[in-house]
């Protein structure tokens, strides 16, 4: 019998872990709508380093996403206004100055909080403002 718990409880953790890190739909632009500090990337969920610190502000109003204060060679500079949009649950940013676009999925958000996932892999780390 505790052996049967024990593979129970193996598949739980199994299965709850992959919950944690499972996509969000997102419905509307509205949902990201704000002011969010970026304060941290990961290139994985799971990576056990310390995540790169990060200091620029992601501004979304009217369907539209400012960079502000992004660090360059010790400097900053804000990336001008570019379009963003809700397409099959995923978050669509334009990129400047082109036609492409980043992708990003909705891992986890609250109130005061938020994760982006990048069509790359990479984790950014969100609190509101």
């Amino acid at each position: 019998m505790k052996k049967l718990n024990q593979v129970a409880m193996s598949f739980m953790l199994v299965f709850s872990a992959n919950i944690v890190f499972a996509d969000v739909d997102l419905e509307s632009i509205n949902e990201v709508v704000g002011t969010w500090k970026l304060e941290s990337t990961k290139n994985t969920a799971s990576e056990k380093e310390v995540a790169l610190p990060r200091e620029d502000t992601w501004i979304f109003k009217n369907g539209k996403v400012t960079i502000m204060h992004i660090p360059r060679e010790g400097k900053y500079y804000d990336q001008p206004p570019v379009n963003y949009e809700i397409e099959e649950g995923k978050l669509k940013v334009a990129q400047v100055g082109n036609t492409r676009f980043d992708l990003f999925s909705l891992v986890e958000k609250t109130d005061t909080k938020m994760i982006l996932k990048g069509k790359f892999g990479g984790y950014y780390y969100f609190n509101k403002k």
